[in-house]
């Protein structure tokens, strides 16, 4: 098994194209058939495997779940501002972790997909994401 934690940080709410990223950890993982894990260590966003070609699909996902989630003045829970609960909310209603296969040193994903960290917060701190992999 290998594993390794990576940073990244956002600069706002949305989903940022992380494949890049996650691929490079593949590599030095030296795994050349095997599974990747990938897990955030956080409450307040979390991760998708998403059409990475047309831009217009990771805009229209961002409003629906603004739509769906809005900043509203009625949570109790906003010790970290407006935005506290509807980012645990969001981060309830996606994915925490994601597995993928890796062939041939590789991930195994289809053409138009990519890995994105959703981040749910107006002003993110730094995330930490685990990426494990076994064979």
């Amino acid at each position: 098994m290998f594993s390794e934690v990576i940073s990244y940080q956002a600069s706002s709410q949305g989903l940022y194209n992380i494949t890049q990223q996650i691929e490079e950890v593949v590599k030095r993982s030296n795994i050349v058939d095997g599974m990747c894990n990938i897990f955030v260590c956080h409450t307040s966003c979390s991760l998708c495997i998403q059409e990475n070609h047309d831009p217009n699909a990771k805009r229209d996902l961002e409003e629906f779940m603004m739509r769906l989630v809005p900043f509203v003045g009625w949570f109790t829970h906003v010790e970290e501002g407006q935005d506290d609960m509807p980012s645990h909310i969001k981060a309830a209603l996606t994915n925490v972790c994601l597995t993928i296969p890796v062939i041939g040193g590789k991930l195994a994903m289809g053409q138009w997909q990519g890995i994105y960290l959703w981040e749910h917060r107006d002003n993110p701190s730094a995330r930490k994401l685990r990426v494990s992999l076994w064979s």
